[in-house]
C-alpha cells in the first residue's frame, strides 16, 4: 500500500516555473515506478511524465517534452515534476501515481494522490 500527497501547485503567469512535489508513505516507494498525470476542467485525464524505480529511465508527453523534468529521490520517497516556460494550457489538477510497471497509461496505476491545482495565467 502506497499513499501519496502532491504539494507545489499555485497560480503563475505564462513562461514561469513551478515546482510539484509527491510524497509517499511507505518502505516500498523504490520499488515503484512513478507518474504525473493531469486533467484540465471538461477534459480527459491526460499523461505528462513516467519516470522508473530506479530513476533511470523518463518518459514524457510530446506536449511537455523540453519545459518538464521528472526526477525521484528514493531516500526522502518523494518524485518530482520540474515545470518551467508554463503555458496557459498547462493549466490543470496535476495528479501523482504509482504503480510496479512503467507505463503512460493511467489504468495501469493502482495508487493516486488527491491533486494539485496549477494556474497558468496568460
Amino acid at each position: 500500500q502506497v499513499q501519496l500527497v502532491e504539494s507545489g501547485g499555485g497560480l503563475v503567469q505564462a513562461g514561469g516555473s513551478l515546482r510539484l512535489s509527491c510524497a509517499a508513505s511507505g518502505r516500498t516507494f523504490s520499488s515503484y515506478a512513478m507518474g504525473w498525470f493531469r486533467q484540465a476542467p471538461g477534459k480527459e485525464r491526460e499523461f505528462v511524465a513516467a519516470i522508473s524505480w530506479s530513476g533511470g529511465s523518463t518518459y514524457y508527453a510530446d506536449s511537455v517534452k523540453g519545459r518538464f523534468t521528472i526526477s525521484r529521490d528514493n531516500a526522502k520517497n518523494t518524485v518530482y515534476l520540474q515545470m518551467n516556460s508554463l503555458k496557459p494550457e498547462d493549466t490543470a489538477v496535476y495528479y501523482c501515481a504509482a504503480d510496479f510497471d512503467y507505463s503512460d497509461y493511467d489504468r495501469e496505476y493502482d495508487y493516486w494522490g488527491q491533486g494539485t491545482q496549477v494556474t497558468v495565467s496568460s
